[in-house]
């Protein structure tokens, strides 16, 4: 059985995948170099590659997929000012921030 690569930071889950979906939009960058994932509501930091090797997706019809799709060029690192950093070998990711259940039984973004 294939291990597939997967790892969670905070509240991200990203995992490797074999191929990207159609009808993909790059997101800017937050400034030249940084590619966020996520950014904390509470705190304000980010989940983020500093290296322009790194581009990230999401889907046009953004209300029909939260998900988030990463193309990794070179070994980059993931990183967060409260998390160990994640190294992400050259590949294709898909990224999804982390759910939790509610009083009211739905589920939310969790806050990081």
């Amino acid at each position: 059985m294939k291990k597939t690569f997967q790892a969670r930071q905070g509240d991200i889950f990203i995992e490797k995948i074999d191929a990207l979906p159609d009808g993909l939009e790059e997101v800017p960058r937050d400034s030249e170099r940084d590619v966020v994932l996520a950014l904390g509501e509470s705190t304000g930091h980010a989940h983020a590659i500093r290296d322009a090797g790194a581009i990230l997706f999401f889907a046009k019809d953004k209300a029909a997929n939260e998900d988030r799709f990463l193309r990794v060029l070179r070994p980059v690192a993931l990183t967060h000012e409260e998390h160990s950093k994640i190294a992400l070998e050259p590949g294709l990711y898909r990224v999804r921030r982390q759910r939790e259940w509610t009083d009211q039984d739905e589920p939310r973004v969790v806050a990081d």
